[in-house]
């Protein structure tokens, strides 16, 4: 079995976004991070929040059950969207957790046009790094957030395969994607170790 740590964008995810829906479809292999400042991101919060959600979902909580996640086969996937990723890709860079892999959907670019710079200004320094472990980056060309070159540039520096699923926003709730079917399956093909790298 796989545990998931669902790490949404400014705001969370709401029920009819495919976070969400993923979510319930998971039970309880599924943890979403809960930082104290959703709305106003705070980058040390979201990371510290990463990681409490990891040790949930790996079984290392104390008190919780050791069957799950990690505890079981080491498998833990982060499943990321938005500002999400730059948080996962931050837990990443300074946790270097074993049998971690990431799911990251739709990034925002931090120098352009539309990312929240006075609500996200924790986030606003970072820079994008190698990451340890499998990972697959998730796009669309028409996201108002990050164009299709910063895309390419976000996924060079986390040297990650990148895959474009064409014009969908901001691969959200507006995007109207439901339980979003080729996300799964392009999740399932970095799960299983098939996804190009």
């Amino acid at each position: 079995m796989v545990a998931y740590v669902i790490i949404p964008g400014i705001g969370g995810s709401d029920e009819r976004h495919w976070q969400s829906l993923w979510e319930d479809r998971w039970g309880t292999s599924a943890v979403r991070i809960a930082p104290g400042s959703w709305t106003a991101p705070d980058l040390r919060d979201w990371v510290d929040s990463v990681q409490t959600a990891y040790e949930l979902a790996s079984g290392r909580d104390e008190g919780r059950d050791e069957g799950r996640g990690e505890g079981r086969d080491g498998r833990v996937v982060l499943v990321a969207h938005s500002l999400g990723c730059w948080a996962a890709a931050q837990w990443l860079d300074r946790a270097r957790p074993r049998g971690v892999a990431a799911f990251l959907v739709a990034p925002p670019d931090r120098r352009g046009p539309a990312f929240p710079r006075e609500a996200a200004s924790t986030f606003l320094d970072l820079t994008a790094r190698p990451l340890p472990g499998r990972s697959l980056m998730v796009t669309s060309d028409d996201d108002p957030y990050c164009d299709p070159t910063a895309s390419a540039t976000l996924a060079a520096g986390w040297q990650t395969p990148w895959r474009s699923v064409g014009e969908h926003g901001h691969i959200n709730s507006g995007s109207g994607l439901g339980d979003w079917q080729a996300g799964r399956e392009l999740l399932r093909a970095l799960v299983d170790g098939s996804a190009a790298s």
